[in-house]
């Protein structure tokens, strides 16, 4: 079986060597990743410049875009092969409820998904240094190998966030739905040396809503949260109730 690795911390990510490791054990695996950090950087794809691979070591190729540039380059044909599964990871940092929107890492194994293979991104929930992730790659070799065993549900994709603990401290694993984080509003502003103001984005977390079954509760409780996504955005309740819409408009 092939493994396309990827992620949005970049190349030399500690969390991507962690996976790779693991991953090893269960598949052939090619690693296309960004040449830099590109965290937050969503589901953007590069579409007016030239984008260029430089190969590191066999296998492993560093890409000067985005993860979802990243896999799109290697699924439609940089790579000799077609992988059976796309595993992005392992994220420093949350990727819960709201965070999925912003997300390179959910966003690589989104353009997976989109392109017809089963696909997993990892997180570990954290933000400080020491990042447990010996925990979160064995996790993700354990259910990459269930899923090129028993497939996944079409159109799918695996949002897998992991506690930054211990692997003894690990309660076991819940799938989950989507849950609703919040933050605070700040926009931070500062004059630089030359007198001209710039801006920091970004406010401090300020929780969740505590509904039970979601991947906010499950992480807080110290289980590890398996949250299937698909891309479908549509809001079918909404278009139920806009079907009666009547507006002055032929």
């Amino acid at each position: 079986m092939i493994i396309l690795i990827s992620n949005d911390d970049g190349i030399h990510s500690e969390g991507l060597h962690a996976l790779e490791a693991a991953l090893r054990t269960v598949g052939d695996i090619y690693t296309v990743a960004p040449d830099r950090e590109q965290s937050a950087v969503s589901h953007a794809l590069t579409l007016h410049r030239p984008l260029r691979i430089e190969e590191i070591a066999p296998r492993r190729f560093a890409v000067d875009g985005t993860p979802t540039d990243c896999v799109n380059l290697a699924v439609k044909g940089f790579l000799p092969v077609r992988p059976d599964l796309v595993v992005s990871g392992i994220n420093k940092g949350a990727n819960l409820g709201d965070d999925i929107t912003y997300s390179g890492t959910v966003s690589a194994a989104i353009e997976g998904s989109l392109l017809g293979i089963p696909a997993i991104a990892v997180s570990v929930v954290s933000w400080h240094k020491p990042f447990h992730f010996a925990p979160a790659a064995e996790f993700a070799a354990v259910l990459a190998g269930e899923v090129l065993a028993q497939g996944m549900p079409k159109d799918t994709l695996l949002n897998v966030n992991v506690p930054n603990l211990p692997r003894h401290e690990l309660k076991g694993y819940r799938v989950t739905r989507q849950g609703k984080r919040h933050y605070s509003e700040t926009l931070e502003v500062r004059i630089d040396p030359r007198g001209r103001k710039y801006y920091w984005i970004g406010g401090d977390d300020l929780g969740f809503d505590p509904q039970a079954g979601t991947d906010c509760v499950a992480v807080s409780e110290g289980y590890i949260s398996v949250s299937p996504l698909h891309v479908d955005m549509t809001n079918y309740r909404a278009l139920h109730e806009l079907r009666d819409l009547q507006l002055p408009w032929r």
